[in-house]
């Protein structure tokens, strides 16, 4: 059976030093597997504190994502705008990559009054510039753009999977919590978390289910969408219904915990995952 790391969305809240050396050391104290690397304002981490950092995550068995800045929209219409958005993507991918991450996610647009299929061709085209700037520096982190939490911006489950099927080297980002959003609450069952990852495993193969990169907290919405991340059990999340829709589609990968509470919450789906899966008869749809 493949296994979900699970781990936060940045440095533990307990860490110290706060730095991401610390925040590992932090996750091998707690027991989680894997932690985000939070460039969300800016790239800050240098090129000897990443090569540092992914040394002692090999030694320790820490495995890292990247979340790349905030400010990214390859659908501007300003192209200089278009430009800052690759170069914050490209400078999260280099140092991730020399850290040892795995993928790197974004946001990658908004809609604006845009058709949809034309921000689809456009995100497309940006994107595919960007993975072959870093297919020839021989970078093969994995290029993850995120299913967003609002109906403004980029990134249906469909949206996110149709990418992954026209661009080698790009995957998707499921962010349920997003998805949940989206949807004003309506996207939280069992049914609906699996017919997310079969989606997945239909468009892409199954091989797409074990390298998933997946982001998991509270969330509270409104009309528009995503409003903020809350701590889980003060949510309406089916955090559970999740955990058991990864364990019977045998989904290996990274979950990351975006909860304001971070390795609270990561244990409490750790915990919650690892009963899922002693209680599990054996992915039922795992074939």
């Amino acid at each position: 059976m493949d296994i979900v790391r699970i781990g936060t969305a940045g440095i533990p809240l307990g860490a110290q030093p706060r730095t991401s050396l610390g925040g590992v050391r932090k996750l091998v104290e707690l027991g989680l597997d894997c932690m985000e690397l939070e460039f969300v304002r800016s790239v800050h981490m240098k090129e000897q504190a990443a090569k540092e950092l992914r040394a002692f995550c090999e030694e320790s068995k820490i495995e890292l994502t990247v979340h790349a800045p905030y400010y990214i929209n390859l659908n501007s219409r300003e192209p200089e705008k278009v430009e800052a958005s690759k170069v914050r993507i490209l400078k999260a991918a280099r140092i991730g990559w020399l850290a040892g991450a795995k993928s790197v996610t974004f946001h990658a647009a908004y809609y604006h009054d845009d058709e949809h299929e034309h921000v689809f061709e456009k995100v497309k085209q940006e994107l595919a510039q960007i993975r072959q700037i870093l297919d020839d520096e021989e970078n093969h982190i994995r290029l993850c753009p995120e299913t967003t939490g609002s109906p403004s911006q980029f990134g249906t489950i469909e949206e996110i999977v149709r990418l992954s099927v026209e661009i080698p080297g790009v995957y998707p980002c499921i962010d349920f919590s997003h998805l949940h959003a989206r949807s004003q609450g309506a996207l939280n069952t069992y049914e609906d978390f699996c017919q997310v990852l079969e989606h997945v495993k239909e468009r892409l193969g199954r091989s797409a289910l074990d390298h998933l990169h997946m982001h998991l907290s509270g969330i509270e919405y409104g009309a528009k969408g995503e409003k903020k991340h809350l701590i889980l059990p003060e949510s309406d999340m089916n955090y559970q219904a999740v955990l058991q829709a990864l364990v019977d589609y045998n989904v290996g990968g990274w979950l990351i915990c975006e909860s304001p509470n971070l390795e609270e919450d990561a244990l409490l789906l750790k915990h919650e995952y690892i009963q899922i899966t002693n209680n599990n008869k054996g992915g039922i749809k795992n074939g």
